[in-house]
């Protein structure tokens, strides 16, 4: 006798379900596809456990049904759980067993070992109809079910994988933008500039620089791209490289700011702008000229505890095209302190939502005005950490800027 056997019926399974029959009885593989075909299942037979296997390899079946006894001188239902071993690599099949001569012990063995349900010979064919088309249900649903787990933890991985590829990216992008502020802050004689960066997240849309432009001259600068992130991140490079390619001994503020308004418009887009500080500083003469492009005033604290802010200007970059202004100048004297800041200094919150606000760091700079510059930054961030237990919501610069007794 044949291992396969003939006769497999094309019907939709969709529907019904694919059955493969495992009987070594030609009559019960017969007389059941007779009563199955009928119910509209497409049937395959086979009379072998071997044959078993080489059918699930060839195709996919919606349910197994199986004669555990494949010997006419055996009644121990051996050779179909020896079967059941083997078909672990097909653990969705729902797999229904059929024996004439099985005991209570048999079917709980096989109940233990993934048969989805138990039927005796000689069946009630409505009985047995009813099972195969619950277990056909049932097993569709568990691979349904495993299908969505599968393609679910595909998609997490996916995500994981696109998040650790982001977060490799947000890192070069933070070394990046390290490098792109001082490291070092070029220095004159008879003054001194110390600056504090942090970026809310990796990287951010604050800028500062100093740029030594003679022995005898400085431009410094501070500046905040609307924004938080790497969008931000990018316009604060492409106006740090503006300003590098216009400042210049000559280039008066006023000029400055009027070319990085020109060269920025175009690339900072709708509803985004740049409040922009760029002062020169003029070393012997102690003189410091200005354009303040919408920036939070700069803090200019005299030997005396008096102050200044510096406002002189005009409005944000990039939002308008025909951008002027009005250039301010102060003198400098030994003593003084000027000190530039992002709004991430001055709106920083504490838990309870209170902002910092520009009363508090006036008050502590007045009060540490006869520190250095490094010394009065420190104590300025000491206490914006321990107001806002060390976390912050933007992105925070602090530039200090110290004229001492050896001022030319």
């Amino acid at each position: 006798m044949s291992a396969i056997l003939e006769g497999t019926v094309s019907v939709d399974s969709a529907t019904a379900g694919r059955i493969l029959i495992a009987d070594d009885q030609p009559d019960m593989l017969e007389s059941l596809g007779l009563l199955l075909r009928h119910q509209g299942f497409e049937i395959k037979g086979v009379n072998s456990p071997s044959a078993v296997i080489a059918a699930l390899r060839e195709q996919h079946f919606d349910l197994l049904l199986l004669d555990l006894n494949y010997t006419r001188d055996t009644t121990s239902g051996r050779e179909g759980l020896d079967l059941l071993a083997s078909l672990e690599p097909y653990s969705d099949l729902p797999i229904v067993v059929m024996t004439g001569w099985g005991s209570v012990d048999v079917a709980v063995e096989a109940m233990q070992r993934g048969v989805s349900d138990f039927v005796q010979k000689p069946w009630d064919n409505a009985r047995l109809v009813e099972t195969l088309r619950r277990q056909i249900q049932r097993g569709r649903h568990r691979r349904a079910a495993r299908q969505s787990q599968l393609e679910e933890a595909q998609r997490a991985q996916q995500a994981m994988a696109e998040l650790r590829e982001r977060e490799e990216e947000i890192a070069e992008a933070h070394h990046i933008q390290e490098r792109l502020i001082p490291a070092e802050l070029p220095q004159l004689p008879g003054y001194e500039i110390d600056a504090y960066w942090r970026p809310a997240r990796s990287v951010g849309g604050d800028y500062f620089d100093v740029l030594k432009l003679r022995d005898d001259s400085l431009a410094i600068c501070i500046g905040d791209v609307t924004g938080k992130g790497v969008p931000a991140a990018l316009l604060m490079s492409n106006l740090q490289a503006t300003v590098h390619g216009f400042a210049g001994p000559e280039v008066t503020p006023a000029e400055l700011c009027a070319r990085v308004n020109q060269a920025t418009l175009p690339h900072v887009g709708e509803n985004r702008f740049i409040t922009f500080f760029y002062a020169l500083l003029n070393a012997p003469a102690r003189r410091l000229s200005f354009v303040n492009a919408g920036h939070n005033p700069p803090i200019l604290i005299r030997a005396d505890g008096s102050c200044r802010r510096l406002r002189e200007g005009g409005p944000v970059l990039a939002l308008v095209r025909d951008w002027n202004c009005q250039q301010g100048a102060v003198d400098l004297a030994p003593g003084d302190r000027l000190i530039l800041f992002t709004d991430g200094i001055t709106e920083a919150t504490c838990r309870q939502g209170e902002e910092f606000q520009e009363e508090r760091l006036l008050a502590m700079l007045t009060a540490h005005r006869h520190l250095r510059p490094e010394a009065m930054r420190q104590k300025v961030m000491a206490a914006l950490r321990e107001f806002t237990g060390d976390k912050w919501n933007d992105d925070a610069t602090l530039l200090v800027v110290g004229i001492e007794e050896g001022a030319a």
